[in-house]
């Protein structure tokens, strides 16, 4: 039986659920207060849905392509989260464009993550991007979703070095790696209600925090 006071948490996929599994692996430990109610995915091959399957998590495929118009298709899964009793949903490789619709009826309760330190490279192909910038760093952001993409409050960000030989490939994998820890750190803080959004700032309660803190890239010679 669910522990009413967890929080009921909605996932939208739409391919291999990576950031999903990073979720279901730290709520089975304890690390996020949290569980997941329903797993929602776009694509009827995802393997997101096997790793939901596989975690005894309700899935079901809605498939945009069924629907006449982006409303409709979003219209069924705001009906299909709420009868689940979702409280706060998670983008978690979910390659659809929401409209107000869809955002509107989660305002404040909905949660995306982005492969870069929005808000730099909002947007696609974001790694490649990086490179020919020539920026020295790159990584992954949690944010509230709001109607413009990409721009929502940030939660919270981890920060990835671009090495000298790195590809849009090599740099998203060790991104990845990063996703898979700051995701479950936001949605662990959310259901903890120790975040607190104040215009476009998101304010963490009883934050732990290293002023001394910092990256350098590249690294300096030893002293």
């Amino acid at each position: 039986m669910a522990d009413p006071a967890q929080l009921n948490v909605g996932v939208l996929i739409s391919g291999s659920g990576s950031n999903l599994q990073a979720l279901i692996d730290r709520m089975e430990d304890g690390s996020v207060p949290a569980r997941i109610a329903l797993v929602i995915s776009n694509q009827p091959n995802a393997f997101g849905l096997e790793r939901a399957r596989r975690a005894g998590i309700p899935a079901c495929v809605i498939h945009h392509r069924d629907f006449a118009d982006r409303e409709s298709f979003e219209q069924a899964m705001i009906i299909a989260l709420e009868e689940a009793g979702v409280e706060l949903v998670c983008l978690a490789g979910f390659m659809r464009v929401l409209t107000p619709c869809f955002i509107r009826a989660f305002h404040g309760r909905l949660l995306n993550i982005h492969p870069a330190l929005l808000p730099a490279f909002p947007g696609l192909h974001v790694q490649q991007r990086a490179i020919e910038a020539g920026v020295r760093f790159s990584g992954a952001t949690v944010h509230f979703v709001t109607e413009e993409v990409d721009a929502g409050p940030i939660v919270a960000q981890a920060v990835v070095p671009i090495l000298e030989n790195d590809t849009s490939e090599t740099l998203a994998a060790r991104i990845l790696k990063q996703e898979h820890r700051i995701y479950p750190l936001a949605v662990a803080l959310y259901a903890q209600k120790r975040l607190r959004i104040e215009g476009q700032r998101v304010r963490i309660l009883n934050p732990t925090e290293n002023p001394a803190a910092c990256l350098i890239a590249p690294n300096p010679p030893a002293a």
